[in-house]
This record gives C-alpha cells, structure tokens and sequence, in this order.
C-alpha cells in the first residue's frame, strides 16, 4: 500500500521509519531529562549519572521485549491489541484503559512542566490562573492539529525534534569539557531501597517508547520500520541523558531542589542569553513529547471502541480528515482533568507505575503469541530465548515494588471504574 493510501479501517498509512523514529524520541524525551536532573542529585549526588545508565539498560530489556512483540502484530493499538491476542478482550481492554490513564497523567506532568519553563520569559505563567489558561490553551491547540491529520501531527513533531535537540547537544559541548573525574572513581552507589526508589522517578524519562508501536495501523511498512526505530532511539536516548547528568553534577553540583536545573546550568555556562536558548529548547521538548502523546495516545481509545470494548463512538474515524478525532477529544479532555489535580512529581510517578503494570502485561504476552502465530523469514529476533524477557519482566516488577500507595490507590480506582464501564459496553453490544 503506498504512503498515504487510506486502509480498510479508515486510517493513513502515512508513518515511516523515521517517522516511528521521531515519534519514540519525542514520547520518550520531554519533560523528564529537564526537571529530574536535579532531583537525581538530590537523591544519588555524584553517582545519578550512573542511575541513568542503569535505567537506559534496564529499558533496553523492555525494548527489545516490544520489539519482538511488534514484530507480530501490525494493527493500530500497540499493547491493546498485543494483549487481546494473546489473553482476550478484557485484558486488552485493562491494558488500554491504564496504559491512557499513565499517557493522560503523563501529559499533565509534562504541560505543567512545559507552561513553568515558559514562565521564564513572562513571569505570570509560572502560577495562578494565567498558569492553568495556558495548560488549557496548549491542549486544545495540540488536539486541533492531530485531529486535521496524521501528516500535520508528524510534521510538527519533525519540527519539534529539531528544536528540542539543538540546545541539549549546545548545552552538552559547552559542558562536557568541565566533567568532575570523580564522577568516574569516587561516586557512592546509594542505599539498595533508596536506590530502587530514585531509579523509579528517573524512569520516568524512559518511559514513552511505546508511543511508536501504537500507530502501528498507520505504518508503510509496520514490521521493517518500527523494530529498528525502538531499539536505536534508546540506544541514543540513554548515552544523551548520561552526558547531560555528568554537565548537570560537573557545572552545578548544589542544584538540587531547582525547578528548571537545565537553565540554571545553561546561565552558568552561557549566560542569560544561554539560559534563555535552553529554555526555550526545553519549551519545543517538552512539546514534542505532548504532541506525540496527543498523537499516539488516542488511538489506543480508537482500538478499543473498533475491537466493541468501548462503545463504537470511540472507534469513528473524521470522514473528511482521517482521524480517530472522537478518540482524540476525550484524550485531551482527560488530560486536562489530570492537570488540575496534581503536581509534576506526583503524576510522574503515577505514570511510570501504570506503564510498568502495561510492560509486565505485554512482556507476558510474548511466549503466547510465539505459540499462536509461529515465526517469519526476517522477523526481529532475541538472543538467548527467554532470557531478556525474563531480566525486562524482572526490572518491571522490582521497580514496581518501590511505588507509594497513593499511586496504586489511584490506578486501583482507576481499573474498577474501567472494569464497570467495560461491562456496560459488552450488555450494551
């Protein structure tokens, strides 16, 4: 089918490789990398670099999971219809549910986030009302475009990607040359408990990979593209954000409790003029990484309402752009709900908690859909059988272990309210 052929459900295939590939950068660096660099010290000191190493490993055995499962499953959803294959309609519909919660409170973190950042130009959008009208106006704005179509949400996050990378790798050139060697012969491996728990909150600028594998049903080519993008945009993510932390503990080693720390490095080593790039840079980051939720995101809605979990409404597709535009409104409404209940670490950690529940999910569903639908000449294969989704199912759990009660009690709610609104569905279908 050739690019921008509309298929049997509706949708564009208008996705490439590199487009997959921009979509996994921008859902995955957005907020994270500019306001948890100082709570990374905060917690590990000279050694939060290392917890980025960790993390960015740790990852990759999560990574390499999905793409092995995507190299099956070629429809729109990603994890929705992975675990709907493999374990039924409810557990695909659990999945989805949660995985929309963890991207809606992800998006809210990140558009507090992204608005705070802004204030450094105006001072007023740093609180108060002005704050919320423009958490408002951005998520209207960003559900307009994606709902015009595919092709103007992936043009935007090209454009973003740009913006967003250009005053990290200054801010890295700039820094590099100031590394503390101690870094590399004097750090101190924090406590194991403590540990655990600092590595869940910086997770959280890992987590979002799986943005590209949700558009699946809008890929030219789904099993050659998607694989390859997964793996290399972590590869890359991970050394990024080490250099950043080792700049950020060189340049500014007092900076934990800051609320933009990039910008505060960037003042030290570039001046206002400096400080004001990078905060600029991380204003088109953080949203790229919207745009990319608010283009992923809603289409695990779509699949719920196409598969008769959710009601068809959900499901429709705009008959003049192309789009899952009903889908779309809810997601952004949602979102903005969340952005008034809470700050940025409480919905981090929410987030990165729910996205943990889905890899276990979908890293269970592998050896079920290797029995169900057999193997392919050229398909993504992994080194030593189950060994890596054994570590990924592993890490995920362990992590998981380290959550507040607060973040389950939510997410508990959350699944029972699904599970009710599921039920209502099925008698209604």
């Amino acid at each position: 089918m050739s690019a921008g052929e509309t298929g049997k459900t509706g949708l564009r295939k208008e996705i490439g490789r590199l487009g997959f590939g921009a979509i996994a950068l921008n859902g995955t660096i957005g907020a994270g990398i500019f306001a948890l660099p100082a709570i990374a010290i905060e917690r590990a000191g000279l050694f939060s670099p290392w917890v980025y190493v960790g993390c960015g490993l740790l990852i990759m055995a999560i990574v390499l999971v999905f793409a092995r499962v995507a190299s099956y499953i070629s429809d729109t959803g990603g994890p929705v219809t992975y675990a709907t294959v493999a374990f039924g309609p409810f557990a695909g519909f659990q999945t989805g549910w949660v995985l929309t919660l963890s991207r809606a409170a992800s998006f809210a973190a990140n558009a507090h986030l992204m608005v705070t950042y802004a204030g450094w130009f105006w001072a007023p959008l740093a609180e108060g009302m002005v704050h919320m009208a423009a958490v408002l106006l951005v998520c209207v704005v960003l559900m307009v475009i994606n709902i015009i179509g595919i092709r103007q949400g992936m043009l935007a996050i090209f454009a973003l990607t740009l913006l967003k990378l250009l005053p990290l790798v200054l801010l890295v050139f700039l820094g590099i040359s100031q590394t503390n060697p101690e870094i590399f012969t004097g750090a101190i491996i924090p406590p194991l408990e403590s540990l655990g728990g600092t590595m869940l909150i910086v997770f959280y600028a890992f987590v979002g990979f799986e943005s590209a594998v949700i558009p699946a049903g809008e890929a030219r080519n789904a099993k050659r593209d998607i694989q390859l993008a997964l793996v290399r945009t972590i590869l890359v993510i991970t050394v990024f954000y080490f250099l950043i932390q080792v700049v950020t503990v060189s340049v500014a080693p007092e900076i934990a409790g800051s609320r933009t720390p990039l910008a505060d490095v960037a003042l030290i080593l570039m001046g206002a003029a400096g400080a004001g790039f990078l905060t600029l840079g991380a204003v088109f980051s953080i949203t790229g990484n919207l745009t990319a939720s608010v283009l992923s995101a809603p289409r695990m809605l779509y699949a719920m309402g196409q598969q008769g979990s959710l009601p068809a409404w959900f499901g429709r597709v705009h008959p003049r752009f192309h789009t899952p535009a009903n889908a779309i409104l809810l997601y952004g409404g949602f979102s903005l709900l969340l952005a008034l209940s809470g700050g940025f670490v409480f919905l981090a950690a929410m987030s990165t908690v729910v996205r943990l529940m889905v890899y276990v999910m979908c890293i269970s569903t592998l050896p079920i859909l290797q029995r169900k639908l057999g193997e392919y000449e050229g398909q993504f294969r992994l080194w030593g059988g189950m060994a890596i989704p054994l570590l990924a199912l592993f890490v995920s759990i362990w992590l998981m272990t380290h959550a507040r009660a607060e973040s389950w009690l939510y997410t508990g709610a959350f699944m029972v309210l699904g599970g009710v609104l599921y039920l209502f569905t099925g008698r209604k279908t």
